[in-house]
């Protein structure tokens, strides 16, 4: 298994490509971690990882909290684009992203803010993720 917020990170990514009504909004190949600001709009952005350890369980398992934020980014209309981007990763988050190499226990969307950008033709969401990962060695 690769490191819990990275085994996270690929798993939203991976559920998000495949969910038609994120990509009526934002191209595959900008739905990526990385810096919190992109280059290219509108673009979602997961950074801000953390773990927490949890400890082990059965059969020799490892159990960790992982936090993640998941930047909505959008230029054209802004702060309304930005909220139709994210209403549409909330809805595609609703139901779990598969993982690989490992299982998810736990999975929620805490909350979304909209911060204001200092430029106003930018509009930026950005979603709390957590989610309780368990694997093997």
């Amino acid at each position: 298994m690769i490191e819990p917020t990275l085994a996270l990170q690929t798993a939203i990514r991976s559920h998000l490509i495949n969910a038609p009504g994120v990509l009526a909004h934002v191209a595959a190949d900008q739905v990526r971690a990385g810096p919190t600001r992109p280059d290219d709009f509108p673009s979602i952005i997961m950074a801000g990882a953390q773990t927490e350890y949890l400890g082990r369980a059965a059969g020799g398992q490892f159990v960790a909290r992982v936090f993640l934020e998941v930047h909505v980014w959008a230029i054209e209309a802004g702060a309304d684009t930005a909220k139709t981007i994210t209403f549409a990763v909330q809805n595609a988050l609703l139901t779990w992203p598969a993982m690989t190499d490992c299982a998810l226990d736990e999975f929620a969307m805490t909350h979304v803010t909209f911060p204001r950008d200092p430029d106003p033709q930018f509009g930026h969401g950005v979603m709390k993720v957590e989610a309780v990962i368990r694997w093997s060695l």
